[in-house]
């Protein structure tokens, strides 16, 4: 694939929509921003002692500013990790994304995009051999029948091109708010907050949210931080957890923001025993992209092994 991919424009700069005016921010006006004045997080405490007083609101939107600001620091270079060429490859890429990882994905996408480039194509897809190319990714089933319909409906509703607002994309087959927010902010340079499993396991051990919903988790954060940080927030928090703090066992020992987390401890402490769990760049590993930007200090990863391939 291009080593040139659509690049995340997080504050509208050079050629994209400017935030304000883009429909987008149905963040401010949707479900997400109901749901964050109907549910405030409590204050929670901060310090690690037992006889600490309770964060204020506003030392913790403080501290909450200042780890962005130092993950800015440490992935100067985070990225999206699915490759894509146009707005198209990405939403097909994202709903394959459900359920596995951005790698798998990768390694699967050169072969559909080769055979299916456009929306046409794929919405006239056979629909077992579009489930037999993906069939990796996991419930292709599931994954093909969201394809052929987002696709028909790019076709028939959309001129064969994705849309730029919020409120078509979600009305697309397999969609999303994540889904749609990832598109937003990385081919069209609109601000969103991507909710995944690892953003929202991150907000709530920094203490930046106690709930669990994906739309109230978005609403809070969104109330933290500038709408032109949203994007890039996303994908550093995103990275973060996929390199240091792991779901079962955070490296706590090697984290760079570890004095600035009121969970600390909850993984492995041990400087030398932490390094070990670092993944991906940080532990001397390929990434999950086959064509990564040019500044992604690591190395990419590999394709799919064809068949009869060893090592």
């Amino acid at each position: 694939m291009s080593n040139s991919p659509v690049r995340a424009q997080a504050k509208g700069a050079g050629g994209v929509s400017s935030p304000d005016d883009s429909a987008v921010g149905e963040q401010s006006s949707t479900s997400a921003q109901k749901a964050a004045h109907q549910s405030k997080t409590p204050v929670r405490s901060v310090s690690r002692g037992s006889g600490a007083k309770p964060e204020s609101r506003l030392a913790m939107v403080r501290r909450a500013r200042r780890i962005n600001r130092e993950l800015a620091e440490i992935y100067p270079y985070a990225h999206p990790e699915l490759d894509f060429r146009n707005p198209f490859e990405l939403l097909v890429a994202t709903v394959l994304s459900a359920q596995t990882t951005d790698l798998r994905v990768n390694q699967t996408t050169p072969a559909l995009f080769a055979k299916y480039p456009t929306p046409e194509d794929l919405a006239a897809a056979d629909p077992e051999e579009l489930e037999g190319i993906i069939r990796p990714t996991g419930f292709f089933r599931a994954k093909a029948k969201s394809l052929l319909g987002l696709s028909a409906a790019l076709r028939d509703s959309y001129g064969g091109t994705v849309p730029g607002r919020l409120e078509d994309l979600v009305t697309l087959p397999g969609v999303g708010r994540k889904t749609a927010f990832v598109v937003l902010g990385n081919a069209f340079g609109v601000p969103g907050i991507t909710v995944d499993t690892h953003f929202g396991r991150l907000v709530r051990r920094w203490k930046w949210t106690t709930q669990e919903d994906p739309v109230k988790v978005e609403a809070e954060i969104a109330e933290i931080f500038p709408k032109s940080e949203w994007t890039m927030l996303s994908h550093r928090v995103i990275f973060h957890g996929r390199r240091i703090c792991h779901s079962r066992k955070p490296a706590c020992g090697a984290c760079p923001i570890a004095h600035l987390c009121p969970s600390y401890g909850e993984g492995e402490t041990d400087p030398e025993k932490a390094q070990k769990l670092l993944k991906y760049e940080m532990g001397g590993q390929p990434g999950q992209r086959l064509s990564p930007p040019p500044d992604y200090p690591g190395a990419p990863a590999r394709p799919a092994a064809t068949p009869g391939e060893t090592g």
